[in-house]
């Protein structure tokens, strides 16, 4: 693989975590426990069964997958829904930001206005409720 100066991936790899991301993509667009090589059929480049396997094992070893024993394989399901797993990945970001106050200050001021409305009848439907 190649990487540019800005350190784009070029052509021919997936930049770090991607793979992870198409799989877990893979798994919401199927919205019921699916075996690996179902998820291999939806994710892109055709990859490997064996790069399957091993991109759900650190999924289910990260707790952002469960499996069930199907025969003398696995079924694989998301822990959280897309929606969810967002959610928990700004969580993470906002816990190891330092200065939280300053964080969410720069992530607000930074939305469009529509996303801002959104946050905005969030918070106070939550004040409400």
């Amino acid at each position: 693989m190649s990487v540019t100066d800005d350190g784009a991936a070029t052509a021919g790899r997936r930049a770090p975590g991607e793979l992870e991301n198409e799989v877990l993509a893979a798994l919401w667009a199927v919205g019921e426990p699916v075996a690996a090589a179902a998820v291999r059929e939806r994710v892109a480049g055709d990859p490997a069964y064996t790069t399957v396997l091993t991109i759900l094992s650190r999924l289910y070893e990260k707790g952002l997958v469960t499996r069930e024993r199907a025969g003398r394989g696995y079924l694989y399901s998301p822990v959280r829904d897309e929606a969810g797993h967002a959610a928990a990945g700004m969580r993470a970001l906002l816990e190891k930001g330092g200065d939280r106050a300053a964080v969410l200050a720069r992530f607000v001021s930074e939305l469009g206005t529509e996303d801002e409305e959104i946050l905005e009848q969030l918070l106070r439907g939550h004040k409400e409720g």
